[in-house]
């Protein structure tokens, strides 16, 4: 198998294509698919167990203000889209997901996002940010144990587009759409 290239915080996302499923069907897309919008990318063990659907669940319940936020949501797993639909006909939680599930069967997009399990074939819980270029710019990963809160995902989105936005200024820890920003001196703006 050859080595994978991890991709870093500040590098652009390669191409990679993918299979999901998503709105009721199974379909094929690449991350050129997404040019232009924020793209939260949250991976998760499996499908069928226990953590996993509350997470899912929630990242539904949100999906609506991350679309205000011209956001798409892509979760990810080592399994199939088939095993997706599945989990998405039978589950209560996962069947409020209108956002694409998708698969990675062979652990590639796992591998290049660092979540990947090799002794398990599975992946970490990793969520990670792409700006409209495809420019990773927040991430954070967890253990298999412990479970994320959609939320907060939401709020580094709108942190992370203000900053966009508003090139001179920084937010600080907790901040939210209406606080208060830091301006920090020109001699320190980009070396943060």
């Amino acid at each position: 198998m050859s080595e994978i290239k991890t991709l870093a915080l500040n590098q652009k996302v390669e191409n990679f294509s993918f299979d999901a499923y998503h709105n009721n069907e199974i379909r094929r897309y690449s991350f050129s698919d997404f040019e232009g919008k924020w793209l939260a990318v949250v991976f998760y063990p499996a499908d069928f167990t226990f953590v996993c659907p509350t997470e899912l669940e929630e990242l539904a319940q949100f999906y609506g203000d991350f679309q205000k936020a011209g956001a798409e949501i892509l979760s990810v797993s080592t399994d199939t889209a088939y095993v997706h639909k599945a989990w998405h006909d039978v589950s209560p939680a996962v069947g409020k997901i209108q956002f694409p599930m998708v698969a990675d069967p062979a652990g590639k997009l796992s591998r290049y996002f660092g979540v990947y399990i090799e002794e398990k074939g599975l992946a970490y819980r990793g969520s990670f940010l792409l700006d409209p270029d495809g420019v990773l710019k927040a991430y954070e990963v967890h253990d298999l144990s412990v479970g994320r809160s959609a939320q907060e995902l939401l709020r580094k989105l709108q942190a992370a587009q203000f900053v966009r936005e508003h090139g001179d200024q920084v937010c600080p820890a907790g901040w939210k759409p209406g606080d208060k920003t830091l301006k920090p001196g020109l001699d320190l703006v980009g070396k943060i």
